[in-house]
């Protein structure tokens, strides 16, 4: 079932190193990271600029971007990953707050697809660096996030490090700088 489905893209995620991208994930293993995303989205959100964003949860289809966007949110997630193991905190922001950017000069999100974008992006950081786990109750998948849960312990030696750091690297200077990000909570790492 999904747990097993979860567990099949935890293992697309983990399976290539950093710098062997180019495989991509399944359809349906998107979907199913989307998914546990959404169920992580708040209702109602405070940005740090005191903008409030109102999520309508009976409204899903309003909110969730289409999966070719929420693959690219994926990979730039992962990144976000590997620099979060590879103690890169800097980096880990920067890459994030590029992906905003880009998304906001899009003009074509409302605030709470956007919030929706940060919360995937969050939610496939997390699952990657162990702070959230995928429980059955009562027959039911739910997400449970691991507070106070040190992150995966997973090694990184000085040359994954400038791996990663190139990577972001590319990813930032590939897009264009505008603007300041102002939502979503994955800024916050």
């Amino acid at each position: 079932g999904a747990g097993f489905l979860c567990a099949v893209v935890l293992a697309a995620l983990y399976s290539a190193p950093a710098p062997a991208q180019t495989k991509e994930l399944s359809e349906k293993s998107v979907k199913l990271l989307m998914q546990y995303a959404w169920a992580l989205t708040p209702p109602k959100f405070t940005s740090p600029d005191g903008k409030v964003i109102e999520v309508d949860k009976s409204k899903p289809k309003d909110v969730i971007v289409a999966v070719d966007v929420a693959r690219e949110v994926i990979k730039v997630a992962r990144l976000s990953a590997y620099a979060q193991i590879c103690n890169l905190t800097e980096e880990q922001r920067a890459n994030y707050q590029t992906l905003m950017r880009r998304e906001q000069a899009k003009k074509s999100w409302s605030d709470q697809q956007l919030l929706y974008i940060s919360q995937l992006h969050l939610f496939t950081v997390m699952t990657l660096t162990g702070k959230v786990q995928i429980v059955e109750k009562q027959g039911d998948k739910q997400v449970v996030v691991q507070e106070g849960k040190a992150p995966t312990t997973a090694s990184c030696d000085d040359s994954e490090r400038d791996r990663v750091k190139a990577q972001i690297a590319a990813y930032i200077n590939a897009a264009p700088a505008t603007g300041s990000v102002k939502t979503g909570p994955a800024s916050k790492k």
